[in-house]
């Protein structure tokens, strides 16, 4: 940009490239997310937040219920002996877990509330962090023979991990999030279901978030407590950052043993049942302001916005205000017929009273895909206003992209232009996401030189590493924490191992990706 360019004022305080996680925060407040709710590590989702979350939760039950999966739910109290069946796993979320051990409280000295000592409970409830234990006990019920396999759940659901370090979206104390849980017959069945699962949360990061994503195997120390192998999703934030966005666990038969999940096989042999869980959360929430963000706030992808397409009339309390609100009117009903992106498009005729100026920033900061101004003028001409979120500003003159277009042309080119911004917002992230991954690594020290003077956001490393376990795995992961890195994942598309581990100088077997993450 030239000396001469005009100044773009944006409608945020903060710059990303400023200070990221301020920024983030701004975001959030300035879109009417989230809110802080008085209890630490819990938020408030707000209506527009609530809506962007709604719209994943659907597209993504939709995939789940396609593949034969069946919703139910399970009480968010579960007995302490069922953890306590599974060492790895209450290992792994012993210091996370909020405990409930009273049933009644009574007024104290001073008139305050306080637990009485009288309604201990027997047993203490955790509070559920997550429910292979109780959905076990479950299946143990329910699976008698080979007839009733495979079995397979998801519940849509709150979890709570007491966190010590908060932030909205990405790490509270209580989040909402779907787990899915299935038990089969064979060690083959389950593992086609754990990258049937992984398949399915890749498919809806990329195709409906508009989020780019490397699928991939974790390591051994990342594992999901008391799984045989985890795989998950890995996207990349604008500050170089990874977001782990899905996971999915095959849990060999260890939770099937602990439960007592067993099957009479057609020969009449009793078996013990493979399983499998995989979830997801509000984090993804989290992921979209981070990665499709921008200075003036957030930028929705069409197939997850609420509404894909927000009407502004621009009211002047004159008599040709109603002749204008019909025309919009018009516009807001016939759009509502066309079909965008696998449904009808969602459109809102914004009536509430402010300066159009006002409430078409508010809007731009939410993120709204398209936003449509009509006046007088406008609608004498047969016009409309058009403002798209994905181009906000025309750099030459430093003003919004308005662009006034033909009414009847914009309500049957609205689809085409849908479809574009969701095409064009990811088309943004993987090219970023592409050009922050660095190969070619091949020492240590060349680690350091990347990520301690490789600027304020140096992006992911790809290394290959001779997969090393137990001590050695350990002395891998304390160098990575010297530089608070930690292996993301084996990509599953990765090349081929071709050298010598950076870690171990042993011969490489595959290659990891290495990064800060969130």
């Amino acid at each position: 940009m030239s000396n001469n360019s005009p100044v773009i004022r944006h409608a945020l305080n903060t710059r990303r490239t400023d200070d990221f996680a301020k920024w983030y925060q701004e975001v959030i407040s300035a879109a009417d997310l989230a809110e802080e709710s008085g209890v630490r590590g819990c938020m408030v989702i707000k209506p527009w937040g609530y809506g962007i979350w709604e719209r994943i939760q659907r597209l993504m039950d939709d995939r789940i219920k396609a593949a034969g999966v069946q919703n139910t739910y399970f009480p968010i109290f579960i007995p302490l002996a069922n953890f306590e069946r599974e060492a790895d796993h209450v290992e792994g979320f012993a210091k996370e877990m909020a405990v409930v051990t009273h049933h009644r409280l009574i007024a104290d000295e001073k008139g305050g509330l306080i637990p009485d000592p009288d309604a201990k409970l027997e047993e203490p409830l955790v509070v559920r962090p997550t429910s292979e234990t109780i959905i076990g006990d479950a299946m143990a019920r329910w699976v008698q023979s080979w007839r009733d396999l495979p079995l397979m759940l998801n519940q849509w659901a709150n979890v709570v991990r007491w966190e010590m370090r908060t932030r909205m979206f990405l790490r509270t104390s209580e989040f909402l999030w779907q787990e899915g849980h299935t038990a089969h017959a064979t060690r083959e069945e389950a593992l086609e279901e754990t990258h049937r699962a992984l398949e399915m949360y890749r498919a809806c990061a990329e195709e409906d978030l508009a989020l780019p994503v490397i699928a991939g195997e974790k390591p051994e120390n990342e594992r999901f407590p008391g799984a045989d192998e985890t795989w998950s999703i890995e996207a990349m934030m604008q500050d170089g950052k990874a977001l782990q966005a899905g996971t999915s666990h095959y849990l060999g038969t260890s939770f099937a043993s602990a439960a007592g999940i067993q099957y009479q096989d057609r020969e009449g042999t009793q078996q013990l049942c493979h399983t499998t869980s995989w979830g997801t959360s509000t984090r993804l929430v989290g992921g979209v302001i981070m990665t499709h963000g921008d200075d003036d706030g957030l930028r929705v992808p069409p197939r997850i916005a609420p509404y894909q397409v927000v009407i502004l009339p621009m009211l002047r309390d004159k008599p040709e205000d109603e002749a204008v609100l019909a025309y919009c009117e018009e516009v807001r009903a016939r759009l509502a017929t066309q079909s965008s992106l696998g449904g009808p498009i969602r459109v809102l005729l914004d009536k509430t009273p402010g300066k159009a100026s006002a409430k078409r920033w508010d809007w731009v900061r939410k993120g709204a895909p398209v936003i449509i101004e009509v006046g007088p003028r406008d609608m004498d001409g047969g016009k409309v206003a058009l403002l798209r979120r994905d181009q906000l500003w025309t750099v030459e003159t430093g003003k919004p992209a308005m662009d006034f277009v033909d009414r009847e042309a914009f309500v049957a080119q609205a689809p085409a232009l849908l479809e574009d911004i969701q095409t064009t917002l990811y088309a943004q992230a993987a090219e970023r996401r592409d050009a922050n991954i660095t190969r070619g690594i091949t020492e240590w020290e060349a680690v350091v030189s990347h990520f301690k003077d490789g600027g304020k956001y140096p992006g992911w490393i790809e290394v290959e590493w001779s997969k090393p376990t137990g001590a050695a795995l350990e002395k891998v992961v304390e160098r990575l924490k010297t530089l608070q890195l930690t292996i993301r994942n084996v990509p599953r598309d990765a090349d081929p191992a071709s050298g010598s581990c950076i870690f171990t100088g042993e011969p490489a077997v595959e290659r990891i990706l290495v990064a800060r993450a969130y």
